[in-house]
């Protein structure tokens, strides 16, 4: 077998892989294997009236806290270099958010996985919302899953920012 039979077995995979992540990228699909607030799968962008889920380039402390931590993956999905987080919408305008030590409930209903958690799986300690009631002011919304209870949402930074970089998203299909 020639050297260039051997590189081509052994690179052709590869470069499969990177253009059909590309292609989907272009038609607005995203694969989601790094995120685990929400079930791995392809979800795909959609205009911000029917989707459930958000892509967020996080701000202050949760970008600090996300990049120091390592809870984004290196991408250019964010002008930081730096992956979005997926996170599901639980909280829009208008809604009441709770927080407490039972976790977070909207509109009095207190969500699956939602407790906040001093620390993380690390013992590092981790920034609380402080316990109360919260109206969900226009222009932000909550995003908390209840998929996954160590996930890194607005338990922990509060509600998001929509005039910020963000995308809505929509599950495809799951793996």
């Amino acid at each position: 077998m020639n050297v260039e039979r051997i590189l081509f077995l052994i690179f052709a995979p590869g470069i499969a892989a990177v253009s059909i992540v590309l292609a989907l990228g272009f038609a607005g699909i995203r694969i989601n294997v790094a995120s685990n607030s929400l079930p791995a799968g392809l979800y795909r962008i959609v205009p911000a009236a029917s989707g459930n889920d958000l892509l967020i380039c996080p701000t202050g402390v949760a970008e600090k806290v996300s990049i120091e931590r390592e809870y984004r993956v290196e991408s250019f999905g964010c002008g930081d270099g730096y992956a979005p987080l997926l996170k599901p919408i639980a909280a829009r305008a208008g809604d009441t958010v709770t927080v407490s030590e039972a976790g977070i409930a909207v509109n009095g209903k207190l969500l699956p996985n939602s407790k906040q958690y001093p620390k993380d799986g690390i013992g590092r300690p981790m920034p609380l919302v402080p316990f109360g009631t919260y109206t969900v002011n226009p222009g932000t919304a909550w995003v908390i899953s209840s998929y996954n209870r160590f996930s890194f949402d607005s338990r922990y930074f509060g509600p998001v920012r929509l005039d910020e970089k963000v995308k809505y998203a929509k599950l495809l299909w799951l793996f």
